[in-house]
């Protein structure tokens, strides 16, 4: 009776050890998925909150240092906008379509700082799930102007515009 008792208090200290593991921390690595009209909804609650943003990045709002590798944009979405502040190399796909202006989806790791500046510590970029194979360097720009258009009329027919 006594090796019983001694593996079930073991085996539930265990459990309770696991547990605490297991969930304690777990709500401080949560990271919480919003808009831009839902992170400005929010008020001050917002401020240093470590979330992911996702929206489109308004055409001819990008400005990109490649010298210092600061990245600013705004993410919009129908109910806001945000301005946003990166440091690092964006990805390709992301500088070919603000080099043309184009709209690109894209969600953005950080917080948003006092100053309503979202500040970035992570960029990533909404590209279509179709696999196309590479072409040649001649029909490799309207291979990416075609797919943004699509990515486009997808987002608008998501927001019901």
């Amino acid at each position: 009776m006594n090796k019983k008792l001694t593996l079930a208090v073991g085996v539930a200290v265990v459990l309770v050890v696991f547990g605490y593991f297991a969930f304690g921390g777990l709500g401080s690595s949560l990271v919480y998925f919003w808009t831009p009209a839902e992170l400005l909804a929010e008020g001050d609650a917002a401020y240093g909150t470590s979330v992911r943003l996702g929206g489109m990045v308004e055409p001819g709002s990008v400005s990109w240092d490649a010298d210092t590798q600061e990245l600013k944009f705004r993410l919009a979405d129908e109910g806001g906008i945000i301005d946003v502040e990166s440091s690092g190399v964006p990805p390709q796909m992301f500088l070919e379509a603000a080099e043309r202006q184009e709209a690109i989806g894209a969600v953005v790791e950080g917080s948003l700082a006092r100053n309503g500046v979202f500040r970035a510590t992570n960029l990533m970029v909404r590209h279509s799930e179709e696999y196309r194979a590479p072409q040649h360097e001649e029909g490799r720009q309207e291979y990416y102007r075609e797919l943004f258009k699509e990515q486009g009329a997808e987002q608008g027919a998501e927001s019901g515009t």
